[in-house]
């Protein structure tokens, strides 16, 4: 359900993105005539001809003028477009154009679509989505136009190219920043050794039940670390109550069966509009290999508030507040917990919770981060965070909003020093985290980007972020090819199944490196077992790299090896 609900976003994102396309724009939005203004040329079409060609198939005239760019196949797909329904109601549309993240982009997307008057479009549009969701056949790009509440529409196209170019720069930066990183992991493989160096007669981990050769062996022969351990493992839920800043939520806890040792502590911190099953194939995994694993729900940016903001019982899909309470809920977890661990306590010898690893997704790895020690940049957001923004960084939706905390907000201190290592999986951190709050983190980070990654382009959100952690020499960068914002998500029970373009071509396969990336940087960095460290090398991301998302994984990256900054990104 959670991917499903992901996947509506997206598409309505893309109804706003569709601006850019010079194409659409000359032949599909109109109310009676649409007219296409470049400097002082004007020409129309009228929507009964786009209506004729969904239900009939007939090109008019004017339409031709335009329709005769395109093939056989990419007509059908047009008039597939212009007819296929989304599953939206007219309350959740209305809910999500009304919040601050709906009317940016309907501000942006008003300079280019005007009323037949010349008037900014941003009520118009809205109107015309709100009204399209309640027809009988749902919101169809041809019922959006017939809905438009103008007589005419216009088009400013010399502003849509501009959002055309500086979305196609900021799309063409990060293809070539993603092959950079493919080429600088290949150039690190070049100079490491492709074995490994075991000590004698070590057995690795008590979940490896083996001992393995002495010496040394290939890297690629390292025992699998996506095979399930042998560590049986209980789960509890409960519901944490914070009455100083009254805040109750629901968490998770793995818990190991081991007796050798308290368990190492992991936590998990989901995206937005996600929740705390989001992850549970590896707070198991780890569970089965020996960590106790924690798990908070973020109410107010998850599920329940998307939900609940389709619903109209809530004005936006994430609080500008989770900013803060997002890291003070896992402190106020780790607290319980620390008490709960002391003799008497519930869970007295069972983990350690004085050296403990973070794990977050989307939102989530803006809150580990911050748990790091980065804090939010009110300069940076003040200084990016302007309407007239040429950006189309749709992260920046949610960062902006971070203004919105109060003065009293500002000054707290997310940072929490039991958290010894964090792993960012396609973080949001480019204006609320930026490079001088990403240069104040010192402990080991690993970030995770997927190159196909719409919602948190990898370029601004995550290379370049890994470019600015300058003060960690523990710190790493791997980048799945064909990776999208979801593909590391697991699926809900009731979900269908959802195109690659919305979870990447092969998401088991990014599950699976999730599990071996997540096992080997906590053993290393919070069970402090050195052992695992030739996991954490790109000549063993690329032993299991495999298509149709390779891998690849640097530790070296230079602000003048990636392209020039643009003013877009």
């Amino acid at each position: 359900m959670v991917l499903q609900q992901y996947f509506r976003w997206q598409w309505l994102m893309g109804v706003a993105m569709l601006v850019c396309s010079p194409l659409l724009l000359e032949s599909v939005w109109a109310a009676e005539q649409v007219y296409v203004s470049f400097s002082l040329v004007e020409r129309s079409i009228p929507v009964r001809d786009l209506e004729n060609f969904v239900n009939e198939g007939k090109i008019s005239p004017k339409l031709s003028a335009y329709t005769r760019y395109l093939n056989e196949d990419q007509l059908n797909q047009f008039r597939e477009i212009l007819q296929q329904p989304i599953d939206v109601t007219p309350l959740g549309i209305s809910q999500f154009l009304y919040s601050p993240q709906g009317e940016v982009l309907l501000e942006r997307l008003g300079r280019v679509v005007k009323t037949g008057g010349r008037q900014q479009g941003f009520y118009a549009i809205r109107a015309a989505l709100i009204l399209a969701a309640a027809e009988p056949d749902g919101m169809t790009l041809l019922n959006i136009l017939r809905k438009f509440p103008t007589q005419g529409l216009r088009i400013d196209l010399e502003s849509a190219l501009d959002i055309a170019l500086n979305l196609y720069t900021l799309v063409q930066q990060t293809n070539e920043a993603n092959q950079v990183v493919a080429q600088q992991s290949a150039i690190e493989v070049s100079f490491q050794s492709q074995l490994a160096k075991v000590p004698e007669g070590i057995q690795w981990n008590s979940a490896f039940p083996f001992s393995v050769p002495k010496g040394e062996i290939p890297i690629s022969e390292l025992p699998d670390l996506d095979d399930v351990g042998y560590f049986r493992w209980e789960k509890r839920s409960f519901t944490l109550r914070d009455r100083e800043r009254n805040r109750a939520y629901p968490v998770d806890l793995y818990v190991p069966n081991r007796s050798d040792q308290p368990a190492p502590l992991v936590v998990i911190s989901h995206g937005l509009g996600s929740n705390r099953e989001s992850f549970v194939y590896l707070a198991t995994h780890l569970a089965s290999r020996g960590f106790a694993v924690v798990v908070p729900e973020h109410l107010e940016s998850s599920d329940r508030q998307r939900e609940a903001m389709l619903e109209g019982k809530a004005n936006e899909v994430a609080e500008p507040s989770e900013f803060i309470n997002r890291p003070l809920d896992i402190i106020f977890m780790l607290d319980e917990l620390s008490r709960q661990t002391q003799p008497g306590g519930a869970l007295e010898g069972r983990i350690n919770v004085d050296r403990v690893g973070a794990i977050g997704q989307s939102f989530g790895g803006y809150t580990v981060l911050a748990l790091a020690g980065a804090k939010i940049n009110f300069e940076q957001l003040e200084a990016d965070c302007n309407p007239n923004s040429p950006s189309w960084n749709v992260s920046l939706l949610l960062q902006c909003r971070a203004l919105e905390l109060g003065e009293g907000d500002r000054s707290l201190n997310l940072q929490d020093s039991r958290i010894q290592s964090v792993i960012a999986i396609n973080p949001i951190s480019s204006r609320v985290l930026g490079e001088s709050s990403l240069d104040d983190i010192q402990i080991p980070v690993m970030i995770v980007a997927g190159s196909k990654d719409t919602v948190a382009l990898s370029f601004p959100e995550q290379i370049l972020p890994f470019v600015w952690l300058t003060n960690t020499s523990e710190k790493y960068l791997v980048l799945q090819e064909g990776g999208t914002h979801f593909s590391t998500l697991q699926p809900g029970e009731d979900d269908l199944p959802l195109p690659s373009l919305v979870i990447g071509e092969d998401p088991d396969l990014a599950r699976r490196y999730t599990l071996a990336l997540t096992l080997a940087f906590f053993q290393t960095y919070v069970a402090e077992n050195l052992d695992y460290k030739p996991y954490l090398t790109p000549a063993y991301i690329q032993s299991i790299s495999q298509e149709p998302m390779p891998l690849s994984l640097v530790t070296q990256l230079e602000l003048e090896q990636l392209p020039e900054i643009s003013p877009g990104f």
